[in-house]
């Protein structure tokens, strides 16, 4: 297969502010406005360090120099990211495959228009020395997670395979930074990490107590409805620079680093070791059957948990989550 083809709110201030420079209100025409007498069209779009090729497209200023005014956010998880797409403080938000789905079925209007990567980004982590050896100790403790994530999904699979279930654990609904930093301070037993953070984690003596690629589901882009319908030639361009920037990043990988490192302030030889050995970047950038089959599986833990409706929500969610159009006409 050829590489191309392969849950607090956010701050009102912040959408506000975003509101102010587009002049449109959220969730009405809140898509990249046409070109204007200057031949420049606003964008909204975020950067998160959970996705090192929208640090790229940032650090290249490969969308400015197509003659956007871009408007960068910074995404701290999923679920704040589905918050900006909800909020029209953004119109392009980085999450993984589990909180696109999530917010699909809980009726957000987003679709997914680009699989970023394949990720091993998510594990159990506890501190150095801990007593805690197996999921199975997670038993009556404290566990930090942010809701809405893949780490959390990743706890909660892990917490079945054991035979316990969130009601077995105590979960503390923090971002990932926070988590980390309780498990630090030792107000939580376990934290459900995220890289590149838990790879600082690792690298300061924290241990990874369960790890399992197959938990994680895939990074994905997603685009509000709205530019999608209103703007497809800007999804077209955006999606045409990720994947620039996957050509970019493979040939590329110690620059790459040291984009990661500069951006999550992390030592290069830790974004090194996100880049070489857990990013996954190279997969087909079309959403389609791989990605809809780790999705069902974490659909059904999504209504097992009542973060979402029912079965039935799931499953039309996952008939229209998909605009893979984009990702297939892609070019570098």
């Amino acid at each position: 297969m050829s590489l191309l083809r392969r849950v607090t709110g956010l701050a009102a201030g912040v959408a506000v502010a975003a509101l102010a420079l587009t002049g449109c209100v959220a969730g009405e025409g809140s898509s990249a406005a046409p070109a204007g007498s200057a031949g420049t069209t606003t964008l909204k779009i975020d950067w998160a360090t959970y996705n090192p090729l929208s640090l790229i497209i940032k650090d290249q200023h490969w969308l400015e120099d197509e003659g956007y005014d871009v408007q960068w956010t910074q995404s701290l998880g999923s679920s704040k990211a589905n918050e900006a797409l909800r909020a029209g403080a953004i119109d392009f938000g980085s999450t993984a495959g589990s909180a696109a789905l999530l917010a699909r079925a809980n009726g957000q209007p987003q679709q997914i228009v680009d699989v970023v990567a394949q990720p091993e980004w998510a594990a159990l982590v506890v501190p150095a020395g801990s007593s805690i050896t197996s999921v199975a100790d997670l038993k009556g403790k404290k566990v930090a997670a942010a809701l809405g994530t893949d780490p959390y999904f990743f706890l909660v699979q892990a917490l079945e395979q054991a035979g316990l279930s969130t009601q077995d654990v105590t979960v503390e609904n923090l971002i990932h930074a926070d988590g980390w930093a309780a498990l630090q301070g030792g107000s939580v037993d376990a934290w459900a990490g995220l890289d590149p953070i838990m790879a600082s984690a690792e690298a300061a003596g924290a241990q990874l107590l369960y790890r399992n690629v197959d938990f994680n589901s895939y990074s994905v882009l997603n685009a509000s409805e709205s530019i999608i319908e209103q703007h497809p030639e800007v999804v077209q361009d955006v999606v045409d620079a990720y994947e620039k920037a996957r050509v970019w990043a493979l040939a590329n990988p110690d620059k790459t680093a040291d984009i990661l490192a500069k951006a999550a302030s992390i030592d290069l030889a830790v974004a090194q070791k996100v880049i070489s050995e857990r990013e996954g970047l190279n997969v087909d950038p079309v959403p389609g059957d791989a990605l809809t089959a780790v999705l069902t599986k974490i659909g059904a833990i999504q209504v097992a948990n009542n973060d979402v409706a029912s079965q039935q929500a799931i499953d039309d969610a996952l008939k229209t989550l998909f605009a893979p159009q984009f990702a297939e006409k892609a070019k570098s």
